[in-house]
């Protein structure tokens, strides 16, 4: 019954018609497939080689009735950003609004899962028409719809046709085009998949639920699934786009990217449990090696109340899938903030930490004596002097000793439901400290070794101040601060000082779009920088400052790792 309910949950009922496929062959397979073609097993594969391409459908369905399966048991974090796209005179689209969804997809509360952030903002009315035909089909019920080929995949309901192998990243792929016979139930999915060779997982499909775009509720896309897990293949990115064509219930012009993660979040709240080997226990007697002799003083107590209130706020943001474990990217911020420090001979109380919050809106804060910087920030800061700017003004709240609420030290005030923690948590200042801090970045980096770029810096404030209007959800922090709209935007004496913004010059780059530095992982929230080879631009479009791109993740296969290890790891031996 749970299984049915699943089933219904992810498929959104349209009606509609289907054009007729061809019929697949196996001939078109090429006859039987050598074992070199298509490689060993992992785990959990089957134990025989398909010898023929209708074996290797029927492989392919039996695997993604087993991916609908795990989705009810996990529940991740989903992320959708929308941007609505307008045409200008130079033949580029421009974003002209966006939207933003914040969901943890549970099956079992519906396919629209679970809010932390409402689904849309308040607009006015003459926009917010305009907003609901653009986002109609990227509502989280046909978002989520996205994430599976098709709840009820059977070969009675679709022509399979081979096209070819080929790789995606290492890994090797049979292409199939798949298209839904003309007396198939509706809600069929119409387009191409990539199946790796191995346990025969689709790990890429791309075309749409809709044979005739007049009557489809949904737009076209590309969704990709990730090895996270010896023999474990899970959605992970879906890229949606649509140039401006007629929908039926409106003209739609919009590019859209959806991310998942927190699938481990079960290990968040264990990544302190290696504190418990600073308490050895010797029989009877238990010795503290936290090198405390004595009751701390008054001003060491004070210091001790306000750090446990920063990380009662960390540990409960890691917790719910939101914040990055502490990692490489930690490491580089580490690096700027040291510069910032020494140059200037800053003397702290105790040292600054760094962390990534893993959403895309753009803001930052700190908490106590850590710097929260958004993985969306990270990947639309343009070079290592803006990112100094931004991390110069969270640096310059804990040099002037604005402090942290240190009601968080009672853990009471953390236990509430998860997607709550957007009204519970709030780290913003007051506009007194955040004028100060402005005041006291600026000196920071003018003693720094950045000071030479920070006209690049101010360049990339002025790229935010002019596209802030129509990327409300994209500029609008939920956490800490924002940097541009209001009528205190962040920086401003630095920004009077920028340059005049020329997008049609290739050289000047303002900022990147999102998903240009930083990588992360689905399974454990891990983020790192993006090792990809710089491209030289040849045309100004291609620059697309905050805007969404395609995803082109490079496959890799998880090897399975030997029954010795797994049981070591497990406990079980």
């Amino acid at each position: 019954m749970r299984v049915q309910w699943i089933m219904w949950a992810l498929i959104v009922w349209w009606p509609w018609s289907f054009v007729a496929a061809q019929q697949a062959s196996t001939t078109q397979f090429s006859g039987i497939v050598p074992a070199s073609e298509i490689g060993p097993y992992v785990a959990n594969a089957a134990p025989a080689t398909p010898g023929s391409f209708d074996e290797v459908v029927d492989r392919t369905i039996e695997r993604e009735h087993q991916l609908v399966s795990q989705l009810s048991a996990l529940r991740p974090m989903i992320e959708t950003y929308v941007q609505s796209m307008k045409a200008d005179s130079e033949d580029s689209a421009k974003p002209i609004r966006d939207q933003y969804f914040l969901r943890r997809l549970d099956l079992a509360s519906g396919p629209g899962g679970i809010a932390f952030v409402a689904d849309r903002e308040p607009v006015r009315k003459r926009e917010a028409k305009l907003i609901s035909l653009f986002a109609q089909p990227l509502q989280p019920a046909g978002i989520a719809r996205m994430l599976v080929l098709d709840t009820a995949l059977y070969k009675k309901d679709y022509n399979f046709i081979f096209v070819r192998r080929e790789f995606l990243g290492e890994v090797r792929c049979i292409v199939i085009d798949a298209q839904p016979r003309t007396d198939a139930a509706p809600g069929r999915f119409a387009g191409r998949i990539w199946v790796e060779d191995h346990d025969y997982t689709i790990v890429r499909f791309n075309g749409t639920y809709s044979g005739h775009a007049a009557n489809s509720p949904y737009v076209h896309f590309d969704s990709w699934q990730l090895n996270l897990q010896p023999g474990v293949w899970l959605p992970a990115y879906v890229y949606s786009e649509e140039s401006d064509s007629d929908r039926g219930w409106g003209r739609v012009h919009m590019k859209a990217q959806t991310r998942l993660w927190g699938y481990d979040l079960s290990a968040a709240g264990n990544r302190g449990n290696q504190e418990f080997t600073r308490i050895m226990v010797d029989g009877r007697v238990a010795k503290d090696q936290s090198g405390t002799s004595s009751d701390a003083a008054p001003v060491a107590a004070e210091r001790m109340w306000e750090h446990q209130a920063e990380d009662n706020a960390l540990e409960r943001l890691e917790k719910v899938g939101l914040l990055a474990p502490s990692g490489n990217v930690d490491t580089v911020l580490q690096t700027v903030i040291s510069n910032l420090v020494i140059s200037n001979n800053l003397t702290l109380a105790s040292d600054v930490r760094s962390r990534v919050l893993i959403t895309a809106p753009l803001e930052s804060f700190s908490v106590g004596h850590t710097i929260v910087i958004s993985r969306g920030l990270l990947d639309v800061l343009p070079d290592e002097a803006s990112l100094a700017m931004v991390l110069a003004h969270e640096l310059s709240h804990i040099v002037l000793g604005h402090r942290c609420d240190t009601e968080l030290a009672f853990n009471d005030r953390i236990l509430f439901p998860d997607e709550r923690l957007f009204q519970q948590l709030d780290f913003k200042r007051p506009q007194a400290d955040e004028d100060a801090a402005d005041v006291k970045a600026l000196d920071l980096l003018k003693n720094s070794p950045y000071k030479e770029a920070l006209p690049s810096a101010a360049l990339f404030l002025r790229a935010l101040a002019v596209h802030a209007p129509e990327l409300p959800n994209l500029i609008r922090p939920h956490l800490g601060d924002g940097f541009a709209g209001g009528p205190n935007p962040r920086m401003e004496a630095l920004l009077s000082t920028a340059p005049q913004l020329d997008e049609q010059r290739i050289d000047q780059i303002a900022a990147l779009p999102l998903g240009g530095r930083i990588k992360l992982d689905p399974w454990s929230d891990s983020v790192e920088m993006v090792k990809a080879q710089p491209l030289t631009l040849t045309l100004a479009r291609e620059k697309m400052p905050f805007e969404i791109a395609p995803f082109f993740p490079y496959l890799t296969r998880i090897a399975s790792e030997p029954a010795e290890r797994v049981a070591a790891v497990s406990g079980t031996k």
